[in-house]
């Protein structure tokens, strides 16, 4: 039970961290959100439960492909908070986001990768 509260604590204290950092300076929380943080933490979380290499590994082979089609969602947000205000943007992006996942997830499909 200690050691999940000691995950809980440290990966909740980066994500304040980063929106600190966000607080602070635009472009240097942008730079800190970017990093795959919690990605590598989960990475590090899973290696020392002594999860097998095959899992660890498929775990990173997946994050890489399910990044890429959420990546126009920062491109759509930006562009939509400014005529819309902040929930209705977001909310947009997000569904967005699933669709273009979906669209993508199709795609990739057909040269035998299966994200669904």
């Amino acid at each position: 039970m200690s050691w999940l509260i000691t995950k809980y604590f440290i990966t909740s204290a980066i994500v304040v961290l980063m929106s600190e950092f966000a607080k602070r300076s635009d472009k240097l929380g942008g730079l800190i959100a970017s990093l795959p943080l919690v990605t590598v933490l989960t990475l590090v979380w899973l290696h020392y439960e002594q999860q097998s290499p095959d899992k660890i590994a498929n775990h990173a082979w997946y994050t890489f492909w399910y990044v890429v089609p959420t990546l126009p969602m920062f491109l759509i947000f930006p562009k939509l908070i400014e005529r819309m205000g902040f929930w209705p943007a977001l909310c947009i992006a997000m569904v967005s986001s699933m669709v273009i996942f979906v669209v993508f997830a199709t795609v990739l499909r057909r040269f035998g990768i299966d994200l669904l």
